[in-house]
């Protein structure tokens, strides 16, 4: 397991977590693309959060859940999870 989550890592996270299906490549392509244009609210955010942490045993950034856009989630995890690492 790495300590970076890719582009489809969060897709699939996101299909199974918030119940939306994005293709990898879509998701790459649009990555400042609101997750609301998306279909994912907060609730969708939050059972993602609660998924990597049960994944990796640490937790999240209070401010992921909060996220925009899929590359500020990115940044954010994937920075908590290199400091934790």
């Amino acid at each position: 397991m790495s300590d970076r989550i890719t582009v489809e890592e969060l897709a699939e996270l996101i299909k199974k977590s918030a119940g939306v299906t994005i293709p990898a490549p879509e998701l790459e392509q649009q990555q400042d693309t609101g997750f609301e244009a998306f279909g994912i609210d907060s609730l969708g955010l939050l059972g993602i959060v609660g998924e990597l942490e049960n994944r990796y045993g640490t937790p999240m950034p209070p401010d992921a859940e909060r996220s925009r856009t899929p590359r500020q989630f990115l940044d954010l995890v994937n920075s908590a999870l290199l400091a934790g690492a």
